[in-house]
């Protein structure tokens, strides 16, 4: 079997792998696991699922290229639309259960607290990309400023990351590890685009034609 054709059998599983964090929420929801501040568990477990996801869509344009398989890229949507998915899940959490849809207190919120702000321009910086995700949308756009428009992730994924340092305050360990790990990817990508810039390159002749280069 072709590894392409192995990319299809392999999807279905993944996509329900990445449900498993949403089925363990509803799990200890019904089974009564979620601690003793229910609401603060939930807005946690969901708010570092989407720094997860975020991680994962930025990572499978260098796993593609080091190891030049690129149909890899079949994955890059789903778990951007994830990182989206749990983003959004954050969110209603904070408006619904947290502030009641009271839309003053939430305005008051990201005026007062940075770590609301940045939690927030993440969001709503992730709105454009999930509604621009699909094949018809990148025609529509062009390929070179869908491109521009979802570079918009590097943004995101570092405010979320500002977002979870300065809520947590005291143990910054974990939103130490996903700026690391960011830092990691982004700076992968500046040195591929300067070897690409360099004079005399061969062009990558392997790059398949709709791979819509991004993230």
């Amino acid at each position: 079997m072709g590894f392409s054709r192995l990319i299809k059998w392999i999807k279905p599983p993944v996509f329900l792998l990445c449900l498993a964090p949403l089925a363990d929420l509803l799990w200890k929801f019904f089974h009564g696991g979620l601690t003793a501040n229910p609401i603060e568990y939930i807005r946690n477990s969901t708010g570092f699922w989407t720094l997860v996801f975020l991680c994962v869509t930025l990572s499978v344009t260098p796993l593609r290229r080091l190891l030049r398989r690129n149909e890899l890229v079949r994955f890059r949507r789903m778990f951007g639309l994830f990182a989206f998915f749990y983003g959004f899940l954050h969110f209603i959490t904070y408006i619904w259960w947290e502030q009641s849809f009271d839309f003053r207190a939430m305005v008051e919120d990201v005026y007062m607290r940075p770590f609301i702000t940045l939690g927030f321009i993440a969001f709503v910086l992730m709105i454009p990309l999930a509604i621009t995700s699909t094949n018809g949308m990148v025609r529509r756009l062009g390929g070179r400023r869908w491109q521009m428009l979802h570079r918009l992730i590097y943004i995101c994924a570092y405010a979320g990351v500002l977002h979870y340092y300065l809520k947590v305050k005291s143990d910054v360990t974990v939103p130490q590890r996903f700026a690391a790990v960011i830092a990691v990817l982004l700076g992968y990508r500046v040195v591929a685009y300067a070897d690409r810039q360099a004079p005399n390159r061969p062009p990558n002749r392997s790059r398949p034609p709709d791979s819509h280069e991004a993230p």
